[in-house]
Parts: structure tokens; sequence; C-alpha cells
């Protein structure tokens, strides 16, 4: 079960670091000293409007927050109710997840529309195939 927490660990670290990229693209659009000082004269009712990369890049890490309570709970409860006997296949699915999850922010940020959804499917489908081994 250490290959699963460590990539529980791992989705973390990416969930936590996904907002980066869009709070760097309202720097450059706001300014530094905004920026820093606090928001914008009117906000955010007259939000200066960020790139699209830099929406869709939100989206991607509101996804993600969305989705890793989920994967989560379900990592925790098979490794509760199958334990060591389904160790390797719940790891090897936590693998599957942290690294479609990071194709999945790449894919959305760069706006390729024909793959996010594969590749968020998979993600998915990953969390279902470890909540799978609490039946076997």
């Amino acid at each position: 079960m250490e290959t699963a927490y460590f990539y529980v660990g791992l989705s973390g670290l990416l969930t936590i670091l996904l907002w980066t990229p869009y709070i760097l693209a309202r720097v450059f659009a706001w300014g530094p000293w905004k920026f820093i000082t606090n928001y914008p004269e009117g906000f955010p009712a007259r939000e200066p409007e960020p790139p699209l990369w830099a929406q869709r890049a939100k989206r991607a890490h509101l996804n993600m927050v969305e989705t890793m309570p989920a994967f989560l709970a379900v990592v925790i409860a098979a490794d509760y109710v199958a334990g060591g006997v389904a160790g390797v296949v719940i790891g090897a699915w936590a693998q599957v997840f942290f690294f479609a999850r990071v194709l999945h922010a790449v894919v959305y940020a760069l706006g390729v529309p024909f793959l996010r959804t594969p590749v968020y499917l998979v993600s998915w489908a990953a969390i279902v195939m470890i909540g799978a081994q609490m039946f076997r």
C-alpha cells in the first residue's frame, strides 16, 4: 500500500500546485503592485480578463479539488477493507489516477477538447477500480 499512499500524497501536492499557473497569470494581468496590495478597484465586478489558458487552468484546478476527496476516501476504504491482498492493484490504479490527472491538467490548460474528457474518464475509472477492490 506504500505505492497507493505515495500517489495519494503526490496527488495532494498536484492539487495544491495547480493554482500556481492562474495565480501567476493574475500577477501579470493585474500587475505585481495591485496583486500584492490587494484586488484591483471594482473587483470582482470589473476583474481584468485573464488569458483563456489561465481560465482553463483554474477550471482544471477546481476539477482536481472536487475529485480529490473521492480519490482519498476510496483509497483509504479499499486499504481498510481489502488490505494487503489488493495493495499492489490499489497502488497501480492510484498511479494511473495521478498521471491521468497530470495529463488532464495539461490538456485542459492547453484547450485540447477531444482529449480532456477521455483523460478525465481514465482518472475516474481508476477511482472505480480502486473501489472495486473492496468487493474482491
